[in-house]
């Protein structure tokens, strides 16, 4: 899965450029954030603007990354497209996550 990063401090900001976070992609998602978390990163916005369906490999993927962190840490959500949102609300995950309506409005609430 191509993944791009973006570090501004000590926020990481990951955006899938792939479609569909599903079963064909989920290991490899959650490998690429977990080696982040080890490499230090504690404070990272995942940018789905870019991911038009999710799964529940996926979703398993993304809460997974969240157990990782393990509360020494934030894992924030931003620019979730109208089909992937009825995933996390149906799933209420989206009351697990903080889901922002942009990477920006992430930026700034990781930064306050």
């Amino acid at each position: 899965m191509q993944i791009e990063d973006k570090k501004i401090g000590d926020l990481l900001v990951v955006t899938p450029l792939e479609k569909r976070l599903d079963a064909s992609s989920s290991a490899d998602f959650k490998g690429k954030i977990v080696d982040w978390i080890n490499a230090g990163y504690h404070r990272i916005i995942l940018d789905l603007s870019k991911v038009d369906f999710v799964d529940s490999s996926g979703l398993g993927a993304i809460v997974s990354c969240l157990k990782t962190l393990g509360g020494s840490g934030d894992l924030m959500i931003c620019s979730v497209k109208e089909t992937v949102m009825s995933l996390f609300q149906l799933t209420r995950m989206n009351r697990v996550f903080q889901i922002f309506p942009s990477q920006a409005e992430a930026i700034q609430a990781a930064q306050t």
